[in-house]
């Protein structure tokens, strides 16, 4: 049987770092983008992300859109005017990680007046003031 080999420290730190390929499209925080999960199928979801790391994350976290509206405060209502094809809500108690190689087609971005909607409604659904 052979030994196992143990790495010392200093030798894992002397091993130049490869950078980490991460694939999926650039993206930005506010956009509306058209997502592709063999699970969940096609879905819109919009990208919460902050801008400051988007470009080391390969899962941005995101929030769905549904037309199924429940009249909650934790939905942002949507329609044609932030360029979606039909009303729909944000729906921020659904927020989650969803891989970049998994958004394939942007829709549209969210204007600062509704990104404030946004970050209003996500504050009540994770209970901050």
């Amino acid at each position: 049987m052979g030994r196992s080999r143990r790495l010392e420290r200093s030798q894992c730190a002397a091993q130049p770092r490869r950078p980490r390929r991460r694939g999926g499209n650039v993206v930005a925080r506010g956009e509306i983008w058209w997502s592709e999960d063999p699970q969940l199928g096609r879905r819109p979801v919009l990208v919460l992300s902050r801008e400051a790391v988007l470009g080391k994350l390969s899962r941005p976290l995101v929030a769905p859109l549904t037309t199924r509206v429940r009249g909650i405060p934790t939905e942002v209502a949507l329609d044609e005017d932030d360029g979606v094809p039909q009303p729909c809500v944000v729906s921020l108690d659904n927020v989650q990680p969803l891989s970049r190689s998994l958004l394939v087609e942007p829709v549209t971005r969210l204007g600062a007046q509704r990104m404030q909607e946004v970050c209003a409604a996500l504050a009540i659904a994770v209970d901050c003031d």
